[in-house]
């Protein structure tokens, strides 16, 4: 079987919107590479994202991937310092054109920074408006309703699972870890499919000795199999931004191997036209090496 390659593109920032996203279109099409531009709709509140100082394994992670290099200090201190720009509506020709140039667009999230940081501590109903108001967002910008969606930092639950039921959505990627399931929390099986991200995104490796830049590349084709879809999330910030030429590198390696780029939705449509053989799993938050804090997963460690 041929090796098959999905890019998820979570878009976090009003500059990584800006910046980042046209980079990556330019990048992307260069190599004829298909992708799915998951945005952050809302306020850019990243500034607030100080509080995530008392997580394990945070200064460590800050310390190595350049946060303030890559980000800049304008986003650093949106919603605090500075007002939060509202992304959706400073950016809305920008994400037009991401469309536009026939890449599959979903939502990331309305407010980033209170999804990542608080959905584990929000009700129904706090889940519920959140995700409304990207829904309502992402359709005052592309004139229909998102098919697909991915948490902001892999954050996922009982609650966001019955939102996205609710809304009726293709397929959604909150999880790290192993092939698509459909999720069980608590007994309860939800009807959304999931396609987790199989493999460690860019922050996750950058700055550890054992991983040089030099060594990303040829690490990530090791890794790749062809026994599954294999899922890499990448962010507008780095791989568009300040990891772009590596990320060029990384294209052009999987080009030259004779890696098969497809399309996110393309996969879960091809998943489900054999629903039954799609296993049910438990999901549970977990960690993965390289990154502070848990993500939802439902691969055991």
């Amino acid at each position: 079987m041929p090796l098959r390659l999905a890019l998820k593109v979570d878009v976090d920032t009003d500059r990584g919107t800006r910046v980042g996203v046209p980079n990556l279109v330019a990048d992307l099409q260069a190599v004829k590479a298909p992708a799915c531009f998951l945005f952050s709709l809302g306020p850019d509140q990243t500034g607030r994202a100080v509080t995530r100082i008392f997580r394990p394994g945070f200064f460590q992670k800050v310390s190595r991937t350049s946060v303030v290099q890559i980000y800049g200090v304008r986003t650093l201190l949106n919603g605090t310092l500075l007002p939060a720009p509202h992304i959706g509506r400073r950016n809305t020709a920008v994400l037009r054109g991401v469309r536009d140039a026939g890449f599959e667009v979903g939502i990331h999230c309305y407010n980033h920074y209170r999804w990542q940081d608080y959905l584990q501590r929000m009700s129904l109903a706090e889940v519920r408006a959140e995700f409304v108001a990207a829904r309502a967002e992402f359709l005052r910008i592309f004139g229909h309703e998102s098919r697909t969606a991915g948490a902001a930092g892999w954050q996922s639950n009982a609650r966001s699972r019955e939102i996205y039921d609710e809304a009726g959505l293709l397929y959604a990627s909150d999880t790290r870890g192993g092939p698509a399931f459909f999720p069980r929390i608590d007994g309860r099986v939800f009807r959304t499919l999931e396609i987790p991200s199989t493999l460690p995104t860019f922050d996750e490796l950058m700055g550890r000795p054992e991983y040089p830049d030099s060594r990303i590349v040829a690490h990530y084709l090791s890794l790749l199999r062809a026994d599954q879809p294999n899922i890499l999330t990448i962010h507008a910030e780095i791989e568009g931004m300040g990891r772009r030429q590596l990320f060029r590198d990384l294209l052009a390696a999987c080009a030259q191997a004779g890696v098969e780029f497809v399309r996110m939705d393309d996969l879960a449509n091809e998943l489900l036209a054999r629903r039954d053989a799609i296993p049910i799993r438990d999901q549970f938050l977990g960690t993965v090496d390289g990154r502070s804090g848990t993500v939802a997963t439902s691969v055991v460690s």
